[in-house]
């Protein structure tokens, strides 16, 4: 998808269209998620502090994310990709490998099934997607990039090195900040020098991956795309814009996480075993505390509890830590069968899954938190 969660700020707010948007934390130690085309003119992109974007586009629009409204525009987007194959490989909200080879006879040759699919996310979600066709993943997610937005790039097998050569080396998976200067010291530049690189020479900067990269220079992957395996766990976490140390405010947040992780499960007709709470101290220490329940669980007051149990054990005894990042998460996930499970298969009472029931209506109707614990009113918003 094409700067995903600012398309669909522009999608539900249209005076935002043309202008440079930028999603992410507003906070101090905010990231950048998503921006927009207008606003990457300015050298703005994903992972950079907000603070630096801030900088390069001061007159953009900036905005928090709102990531349950991108995980149902993602739905949408993956139901049409159903459609199309079943052999569907979601890398996150807004990118998936599909293998199509099996889908000729249904919907016509491979450039046809892409701007089919193409034209289909544009109709019926109002978004913009840019497809890579090649006959292997590393190719095609390469072919992707090459004309963002809403492009259409297919490499062919004879063309392989034409449309790998010229590229630098930074496009290859894995060669990062570390690796790329040790191969330009051997003056390596583009994938075409490393693909008439001896492998011994490069074995000083690549050690024992030297034939996978070697490999990819030549155009060559042998992965197969493996149909999206269900969520084996699902999570929250925050980083605050200053570290904290109410317990009021950090069990506010701790509410709130429950209430989102909570909401996620049900949605998926999902039940948790086991309920993980994350703390990051103000020095970077990170620890995690786990707990399994005695019968599985989706119910907001549930998971809560559960979590809050395994926070105030850990504050026993850092009564005085202050709290960079809180998270909480769930794991050991099983289908919801509620129809066939007796009430003594969960913990909660069937007044409170109605009351999450109650809730889950309201917000699916009127949008997210609008009706929340009380509890989270305390917490103050980021």
């Amino acid at each position: 998808m094409d700067a995903f969660y600012a398309s669909v700020e522009c999608l539900d707010n249209p005076l935002l269209i043309g202008q440079a948007v930028i999603v992410g934390g507003l906070g101090p130690r905010g990231v950048v998620a998503t921006a927009s085309y207008e606003a990457r003119k300015f050298g703005v992109h994903s992972a950079m502090p907000m603070a630096r974007a801030r900088k390069l586009c001061p007159r953009a629009c900036f905005i928090r994310p709102r990531m349950n409204r991108y995980r149902e525009k993602s739905a949408e987007v993956f139901s049409i990709f159903r459609e199309f194959t079943p052999l569907v490989e979601g890398l996150s909200l807004d990118e998936a490998f599909l293998d199509v080879s099996g889908s000729l006879k249904l919907f016509g040759g491979y450039e046809e099934i892409a701007l089919q699919i193409k034209n289909r996310i544009k109709t019926e979600t109002g978004l913009t997607a840019s497809v890579g066709l090649a006959h292997n993943k590393f190719l095609a997610k390469l072919a992707s990039d090459v004309q963002k937005p809403d492009g259409l790039v297919w490499v062919k097998p004879e063309s392989v090195h034409a449309f790998l050569d010229p590229m630098p080396i930074s496009r290859l998976w894995g060669i990062g900040k570390q690796t790329a200067p040790k191969l330009k010291a051997l003056g390596i530049l583009t994938i075409g020098q490393l693909r008439h690189a001896d492998i011994s020479a490069i074995r000083p900067a690549l050690g024992n991956r030297s034939e996978h990269f070697h490999r990819l220079s030549r155009g060559e992957d042998d992965r197969e795309v493996t149909a999206s395996r269900p969520d084996k766990s699902i999570s929250n976490e925050v980083t605050f814009d200053t570290n904290l140390t109410d317990r009021t405010e950090l069990l506010a947040e701790l509410q709130r996480q429950s209430e989102s992780v909570s909401r996620r499960l049900r949605a998926k007709h999902l039940l948790a075993r086991t309920v993980v709470v994350k703390i990051r101290d103000g020095s970077f220490h990170t620890v995690t505390r786990s707990r399994s329940m005695v019968a599985c669980s989706n119910s907001t007051r549930t998971l809560y509890r559960m979590a809050r149990a395994l926070f105030e054990t850990w504050r026993e005894s850092h009564r005085t830590t202050a709290v960079r990042l809180l998270g909480m998460g769930v794991s050991g996930l099983e289908e919801d069968n509620s129809a066939e499970q007796s009430q003594g298969d969960r913990l909660e009472s069937f007044g409170e899954q109605s009351i999450d029931q109650v809730f889950d209506s309201i917000n699916r109707r009127y949008g997210d938190d609008k009706i929340v614990h009380g509890q989270i009113l305390r917490r103050k918003k980021p």
